[in-house]
């Protein structure tokens, strides 16, 4: 599942992303409200959290703009605590409200709440992927070939993740160097070229001519379909 959180204070969002992703989660951060309603509309979240007070576009707004797009769920999340900011965040669309400071603790139970609700639990079928003699265990971040485990660095396994979570789907250097680095990640489609050769040599049987991360030339990688 995937969650995007939404503050101007980039320590806070790393830190609730660290988390987040810890427990299984993709997680997109964004610091102001332009760049959160752009994310928005070039991927599908599972929930955002949300801040409301941002730069540029407030979150209020950025609320009912996503409200009036879909119905994806949208925790509030703000230093203000008096009831008549919750009551106009209700209104806009927000269907919980967190106050800082938070207990992450607090959050990761609001998230599976609301989750729940919406019959979005992350279960057995959401912590395994596996497709032909590759397998991944989302919540531990493993990686095992015909059951040998793979040792994987982080964006290694970020960047298989994203591709089997999309088999047969063509994916550009760029979106992927968006999709698993993140747009503001300083570094050039040569990184994406660079991990994708690892990936094929721990998990091919020969990288030379790879069964499963395949290349549509003159486009862009993808993972071979179900």
């Amino acid at each position: 599942m995937r969650i995007l959180v939404v503050d101007d204070e980039k320590l806070l969002v790393k830190g609730i992303k660290f988390n987040l992703e810890n427990d299984g989660y993709m997680v997109d951060g964004a610091y102001d409200g332009t760049t959160a309603l752009d994310l928005f509309r070039e991927h599908r979240y599972d929930i955002v959290i949300l801040d409301l007070m941002l730069p540029g576009i407030d979150g209020l707004t950025v609320c009912r703009r996503i409200r009036e797009e879909s119905n994806v769920p949208v925790i509030m999340l703000t230093a203000k605590s008096e009831g008549r900011d919750k009551l106009i965040g209700f209104e806009y669309g927000a269907d919980d409200y967190v106050t800082k400071p938070f207990d992450i603790l607090e959050l990761k139970a609001r998230i599976r709440v609301i989750l729940r609700r919406s019959g979005k639990t992350l279960g057995r079928a959401d912590e395994y992927l596996e497709i032909g003699g590759i397998k991944t265990d989302i919540v531990q971040r493993t990686a095992y070939v015909d059951e040998k485990p793979v040792e994987l660095t982080a964006k290694e396994f970020d960047l298989l993740v994203t591709l089997m979570r999309n088999s047969g789907k063509i994916f550009s250097r760029e979106s992927l160097l968006n999709e698993v680095w993140g747009k503001d990640f300083p570094a050039d489609i040569r990184t994406v070229d660079v991990h994708v050769r690892r990936l094929r040599s721990k998990l091919e049987k020969d990288d030379a001519n790879p069964e499963y991360i395949l290349t549509k030339w003159g486009v862009g990688y993808y993972f071979k379909a179900n």
